[in-house]
């Protein structure tokens, strides 16, 4: 019901944590069960340690917030050292079931330092790379490798090389057509891609005459970004043949459910975890629950938005008799 694959790696559940919001998932082991998850996306890694922006970092905003943190993080020594271990024992399982998969997220500034990334963290056996091109908060906010589809097959072409295990590449909202970008990282050789990274956004004091944010600017995300990340899956989904993991906003299960017609693979949760850790367990529950009464599973919902109205729709793209009328979670 719940089981859903994204190329050749297979996922208990749809269900996998943002990049960026949960730390390593070390972190948020005592609000719930981890090991119930799909699957755990670590904070971005670099070659070396990076110190990120300067302070402030973080500003709420109507529904969502501006993060500036600037991939800070002790680098991939310290990392293969101190914390994949920790996502391993998290990953382990329990009770005769998998546990959920372990996705490394990788930044680099150049594509050696992306190759480097890929060779070390593939034979340190993980599941999956996410190939973290399209971070607004590095680089003078240049974004090269995720607006230049040059760049990006480029990039993604390297990477896919240098590695053993399934690669997906993270794509920029902040593009005139996402998709151009999406059949790039495709013709490099990505496994699937993830859409979509933060929106460019910023936040202003008019009476100190100067930005919020240390930096000027940064990644908007939440709840707020959620009908255009909708938007950009669905485009996505329907411009390449490879599986679309979808992010931006998803706070419940009719969330993750919309996503998933949208044509997601998969789904990730990110902001709303900084109200409730123990969301992302919440929304497996809930979305068992939900498909129960409706009859139908992640498998036949995927996609739905594509099909021809006119077509003999599956099973599970027939309106639910028991769907709630609202989005749960919602104000």
């Amino acid at each position: 019901m719940l089981s859903t694959t994204l190329g050749s790696l297979q996922l208990e559940n749809p269900v996998m944590s943002a990049s960026g919001t949960f730390g390593s998932g070390w972190e948020g082991r005592q609000f719930s069960d981890l090991g119930r998850v799909g699957a755990l996306v670590s904070k971005t890694v670099t070659v070396r340690p990076r110190h990120g922006n300067p302070p402030p970092r973080i500003q709420e905003t109507p529904s969502g917030m501006l993060n500036s943190i600037g991939l800070e993080n002790k680098g991939a020594d310290y990392f293969l050292a101190e914390t994949l271990p920790r996502m391993r024992q998290l990953a382990a399982g329990a009770g005769g079931r998998p546990g959920p998969r372990v996705v490394i997220n990788i930044g680099g500034e150049s594509v050696d330092e992306f190759v480097a990334l890929a060779e070390r963290f593939s034979a340190a056996g993980v599941d999956a790379l996410e190939v973290n091109l399209s971070c607004p908060n590095v680089q003078e906010g240049k974004l090269l490798f995720s607006t230049e589809p040059r760049l990006t097959e480029r990039a993604v072409a390297a990477v896919k090389r240098a590695a053993t295990v399934p690669v997906f590449a993270k794509l920029s909202p902040n593009v005139t057509d996402i998709t151009v970008i999406a059949k790039a990282a495709e013709q490099g050789g990505a496994d699937g891609l993830t859409a979509i990274n933060t929106l460019i956004g910023m936040a202003v004091d008019w009476r100190r005459r100067r930005p919020v944010l240390g930096r000027g600017i940064g990644g908007l995300s939440g709840p707020a970004i959620r009908p255009v990340a909708l938007r950009m899956v669905y485009e996505v989904a329907r411009s390449v043949r490879i599986p679309v993991i979808g992010v931006g906003g998803a706070r419940s299960a009719d969330d993750v459910l919309d996503f998933v017609c949208a044509g997601a693979s998969a789904v990730q949760v990110g902001t709303a975890m900084f109200t409730d850790p123990a969301l992302m367990v919440h929304i497996v529950d809930d979305l068992r629950q939900r498909l129960t009464a409706a009859g139908t599973t992640i498998a036949e919902l995927r996609g739905c938005l594509h099909r021809p109205p006119d077509a003999a729709a599956p099973a599970g793209c027939a309106p639910a008799a028991h769907a709630p009328t609202g989005h749960g979670g919602q104000a």
